[in-house]
């Protein structure tokens, strides 16, 4: 009975752990970007992006670009929310900026989550909602501009289209 028992345990850690690893158990995203440009110049170029893309205008041609809130900003971490404009599916969006370099570099460390509790796939949205940010704000053409995720850290990263999403 004892070896049962324990072959039972067993298979059952093996099945969590490769469970656990196959990505994502939400629709999410996390990604990390690097910046040779100082971190006031990325924060205020998220805010002034985050801005611009409040209304439903952006949206008028596909895709969405539009329908971000902004909840909270300081240097070092931005808040805000993205409302799908079809669905009105919503998602939490949070950026921690921390300088390197003595100040002339900066990295990012960016979330977005769905909000609805039984989204598992997302087509790529969350990591649309943060891409889409970072290069309307043309931040993609700066310096030093690298991008740090996987598809296990972000709900089917490798699908996404942020034309569309």
């Amino acid at each position: 009975m004892h070896l049962v028992h324990w072959v039972l345990t067993a298979l059952l850690g093996l099945g969590s752990f490769g469970f656990c690893y196959a990505g994502p158990l939400h629709a999410q995203c996390k990604v990390d970007w690097y910046f040779g440009i100082p971190c006031r110049v990325v924060y205020e170029s998220l805010v002034s992006q985050i801005k611009k893309w409040t209304t439903t205008s952006g949206c008028m041609a596909g895709g969405q670009k539009c329908l971000y809130k902004l909840q909270s900003a300081s240097v070092h971490f931005i808040t805000a929310k993205h409302t799908s404009p079809v669905k009105r599916y919503v998602e939490d969006i949070n950026f921690r900026l921390v300088s390197y370099h003595f100040l002339t570099s900066c990295h990012v460390s960016a979330m977005s989550i769905s909000e609805t509790w039984y989204a598992i796939k997302d087509h790529g949205t969350n990591y649309c909602n943060l891409y889409n940010l970072i290069e309307g704000s043309l931040l993609t053409q700066t310096r030093g501009y690298k991008e740090v995720t996987s598809e296990f850290l972000c709900t089917q990263r490798s699908t996404a289209n942020c034309t569309i999403y």
